[in-house]
């Protein structure tokens, strides 16, 4: 982090956990697959987000489940 910050100064918000990322969010864009990411909290991410909006752009959620925890869930590029 400490290059990205060097790098890019104060254009970026950063964050030291997930959650943190996601106060007051819009939406969430999961463009990693990293293990953190594959089994969060959904009632706290809700919780927490402005809006349960997730763009899946590594498709590691299941759209049915998502939408169960009542989320609005786009998954890119996954066909069906």
């Amino acid at each position: 982090m400490p290059a990205a910050k060097a790098l890019l100064g104060t254009n970026v918000v950063f964050c030291d956990t997930s959650y943190e990322a996601l106060k007051e969010a819009d939406a969430l864009v999961v463009i990693t697959e990293w293990n953190e990411f594959r089994r969060p909290d959904f009632d706290k991410m809700k919780s927490l987000m402005k809006q349960p909006v997730v763009f899946d752009g590594r498709n590691i959620y299941d759209p049915k489940a998502m939408k169960e925890q009542g989320f609005v869930y786009y998954s890119i590029g996954r066909g069906g």
